[in-house]
């Protein structure tokens, strides 16, 4: 069973992992539309294969390209560091170029007898019929006005929405046989009553069609004071208003209040136009800022910090002029809303139309005045389970998520109607409801290049003249070019944390992210997984070095090694160690192996390790002559013998505690003060388990002895420039980087760093003892680390790395053989492996002794 730490970290990684995390735009989107992969394809110019993305999930991206709120762009990951990708922009540039109506998918399952009446034709309605539509039920939509788009046709000016647009993409619902009602009220022209008798489910998408004037103000229903509801009404269906003309004054500060002032200027009747608003600054305004910046282009002028006193009218009962007092604060200590003025500030404006934007309401007249009562997220009435909500008489405040809640209604809907529970299994944040992502990456993490210069401006589309554009209604905006459009895809980060899985080339192999691998070892159970997942890391620690949350993988493998063993009779169930075995015993045996003190006190012991003297029995002679002549040989001993550490990293954790202390019996013996290595795996083993004080080899000379007699600057001639691989184990001790770049230089020899260097240098493939079971992945790990040289010729300082740069088609030495040889030259370069075994362990024992 495995250890109790081993699962909570275990179960750490599944909850926390951001592997499986959808991009902050894909669940900032109501629609959950995949922003991520529709960009990715822009990119790629697959502009057919982007549009089927975005019309998985909307119906309406040509709209939606003109008009969303786009709340994805709101947590736009790159919003952060400079400005947001004009999601927007883009989808609208797919959408204009490559939506073709003869490609929607019309697709509907079998028809399943059932009606469904839909109130209100806007973006709600329409989504909810368009569910409703394919899964088989039919569908009456009851419109009171005359055309399509409900909100989005009478509430939004014909310069950011032309009209055809909404004709084209709400057309859909006729394609699939849905049945349009125009010029229908409902509670007038049919009764809600005759609905419940001949529907067997009503879905309610009235939109806010009720304006708000200020009913503290005396005068507020005199001629020429107007709500926005009315105004942006009747300009969308005329081009004009019969009541606004003159200097027209808008009230409000948000978009439709924009939306009222740049409407106002394009009428043949106006000669300016105003708004007025309590925040002190154009920069507080809930209006976007391109529609503030826009109505500026177009001569809207503004009037901050003010709310209006009084309405004077004239003769005829008409606003002639107001009188407006200055806003002082806008909250109280609680900061909830409530105004506070200075009446003794007063100021006088001239004005021939006042238009309220400040709000709008719902029409409850169908349900008798009552407002509506259901549950929040069903979307279903509180009492007559038939009926159901969406948009904005539910929740909805932008377009987006009129939509989510026509799809969420249209679910319940289905649920209702198959005698189910509507809301039970279902998730909120999969259907509108506030969905934040865990995905989260720090500036360090983000992709590579991404702040250059030509990513850092985002882009906007060309606009018409803003001197001519008022006197149209010709839309303003142009959509992207494509060369726009891929300079923009560009800027797209293309969010996602799986930097652990683009550094590791073992957990590819068997999973999609960490989360998904150790959730199924919790469910599954670690005994009842491939024992070659865990066996084939390489102990590198790659992965938690890129992970933002240093998730410590690693460990969890080396947890179920050990377990795999105890389940074995502490030997490993792999047949591939089983001569890794039989070596690990040789090499700690009595044969391969010798003990030799100094003369009177072993102050420094030198262990060289296993592959050094198994290479280079001649450098391990040399390396101990050299510790002899500078720290005395009175003072200097050697052991020649295995620590055992590959035995305990395949988890065989009593074999090692046994071999280890044949080798830990010798040191005490020999009372060391001092461990001197030159392995990396060895420096860790006996700093773990010796109890004495473990220095390497190379720190040794640059801290005490210095280089052998005659060496320095050996290498001043040569025509070599070298690579330094830094070995995974010790990645973490700066102190052997710091050493073996001064032996380099103090030889004279010229380096140049290759890729992935020092603390997070790779792996040379030896790890974990990864080449035992899996021979192609360690081909793999070797390769992929000599794609980081940058020269032909490269040093290591482990005698196993060298080896794997060697496999790697690399001229690999040892720095050994740096320190100990004549000048190096690319005439030098040769294949060294074939020398390697246990016969050069003896002759090493045999120079050792004969010293």
């Amino acid at each position: 069973m495995l250890k109790k730490e081993i699962i909570e970290n275990m179960k750490h990684i599944v909850d926390n992992c951001m592997g499986d995390s959808k991009s902050a735009c894909t669940t900032a989107c109501p629609m959950n539309t995949d922003v991520k992969k529709y960009i990715a394809l822009i990119r790629d110019n697959k502009g057919e294969e982007a549009i089927k993305v975005i019309r998985d999930e909307l119906f309406i991206p040509r709209i939606l390209g003109r008009v969303c709120a786009h709340p994805c762009e709101r947590y736009c990951r790159r919003g952060e560091e400079d400005k947001a990708i004009s999601i927007a922009g883009l989808k609208r540039y797919i959408a204009d170029n490559y939506d073709n109506p003869n490609n929607w998918d019309l697709s509907k399952k079998n028809p399943v007898g059932k009606k469904i009446a839909i109130i209100g034709f806007g973006p709600a309605g329409a989504q909810g019929a368009i569910t409703l539509l394919k899964e088989g039920y039919e569908v009456t939509i009851f419109e009171k006005n005359l055309f399509s788009g409900g909100m989005l046709r009478y509430g939004i000016p014909e310069y950011r929405l032309p009209r055809d647009i909404i004709e084209s993409e709400f057309s859909l619902i006729n394609k699939l046989g849905g049945k349009i009602e125009f010029n229908t009220e409902v509670g007038k022209d049919i009764q809600f009553e005759a609905l419940e008798k001949d529907y067997d489910a009503i879905l309610v998408s009235i939109g806010k069609q009720i304006g708000r004037k200020d009913i503290t103000l005396d005068n507020k229903d005199a001629k020429g004071v107007l709500t926005a509801v009315e105004f942006l009404k009747e300009v969308s269906l005329t081009r004009e208003s019969k009541e606004a003309r003159g200097n027209i004054l808008t009230v409000g500060g948000g978009d439709v209040a924009m939306d009222c002032a740049r409407s106002a200027l394009r009428l043949k009747n106006s000669k300016s136009s105003y708004v007025l608003f309590l925040e002190e600054s154009l920069e507080l305004l809930t209006a976007s800022k391109y529609e503030v910046e826009s109505a500026i282009k177009e001569g809207v002028k503004f009037i901050p910090s003010s709310g209006i006193k009084e309405i004077i009218i004239n003769d005829e009962g008409r606003v002639k002029e107001i009188v407006i007092k200055k806003c002082i604060s806008l909250f109280n200590e609680n900061g909830e809303f409530s105004p506070k003025f200075n009446e003794e500030i007063l100021d006088k404006i001239a004005v021939d139309t006042l238009i309220f934007a400040i709000g709008q309401g719902i029409d409850f007249s169908i349900s008798g005045g009552q407002k509506f009562q259901f549950n929040k997220k069903s979307l279903q009435n509180d009492k007559n389970k038939k009926i159901f909500y969406a948009g904005d008489c539910a929740s909805s405040n932008i377009v987006v998520q009129a939509m989510a809640e026509g799809r969420r209604a249209a679910k319940s809907i289905i649920r209702f109607l198959n005698c189910e529970d509507v809301w039970t299994g279902r998730d909120i944040t999969l259907e509108g409801g506030e969905n934040k992502t865990k995905l989260y990456l720090p500036t360090e993490y983000l992709p590579e290049s991404w702040n250059l210069d030509s990513k850092i401006q985002r882009r906007c589309g060309e606009e018409l003249d803003a001197k001519e554009r008022v006197k149209t209604f010709l839309e303003v905006e142009k959509t992207f070019t494509h060369k726009v459009a891929l300079e923009e895809a560009n800027r797209c980060l293309q969010c996602e944390c799986k930097l652990c899985m683009k550094e590791c080339l073992m957990m590819p192999e068997y999973t999609s992210c960490p989360k998904e691998l150790f959730k199924e070892y919790l469910e599954k159970g670690y005994e009842n997984m491939d024992m070659n997942i865990a066996y084939s890391c390489n102990e590198c620690k790659q992965c938690t070095i890129k992970c933002p949350n240093s998730f410590k993988i690693r460990e969890n493998f080396m947890g179920m090694r050990k377990e795999y063993v105890k389940s074995n009779g502490d030997i490993s169930p792999l047949e591939g160690h089983t001569s890794l075995d039989d070596g690990q015993e040789l090499e700690c045996s009595k044969k391969y192996s010798v003990t030799i003190p100094g003369k009177k006190q072993t102050k420094y012991v030198l262990i060289p390790g296993c592959t050094v003297p198994a290479s280079f029995p001649d450098l391990v002679q040399k390396t101990y002559e050299h510790m002899m002549e500078t720290l005395g040989e009175d003072n200097v001993g050697i052991i020649l013998q295995c620590c055992a550490k590959p035995t305990e990293i395949i988890g065989e954790t009593k074999l090692f505690e046994e071999r280890y202390s044949r080798v830990q019996k010798e040191i005490d013996e020999i009372e060391a003060d001092i461990i001197v290595t030159l392995c990396p795996s060895c420096y860790l083993t006996y700093e773990k388990y010796s109890g004495r004080k473990v220095i390497s080899y190379w720190d040794l000379m640059r801290e005490e002895i210095g280089l052998p007699k005659d060496k320095k600057n050996i290498g001043i001639d040569s025509d070599v420039i070298f690579n330094i691989h830094d070995s995974c184990p010790t990645r973490d001790v700066t102190s052997h980087h710091e050493s073996i770049r001064w032996i380099l230089s103090q030889l004279g020899y010229k380096v140049e760093e290759m890729n992935n260097i020092k603390e997070n240098t790779r792996c040379c493939g030896v790890g974990g003892m990864l080449g035992c079971i899996n021979a192609d992945l360690y081909k793999k790990i070797v390769n992929r680390r000599v794609s980081d040289a940058t020269q032909d010729h490269i040093i290591s300082y482990c005698g196993s790395c060298r080896s794997s740069m060697e496999i790697g088609e690399l001229d690999s030495l040892h720095i050994l053989q740096l320190i100990y040889g004549e000048c190096y030259y690319k005439k030098h370069a040769t294949k060294r492996n074939n020398n390697y075994g246990l016969h050069n362990r003896l002759q090493a024992k045999r120079k050792i002794k004969g010293l």
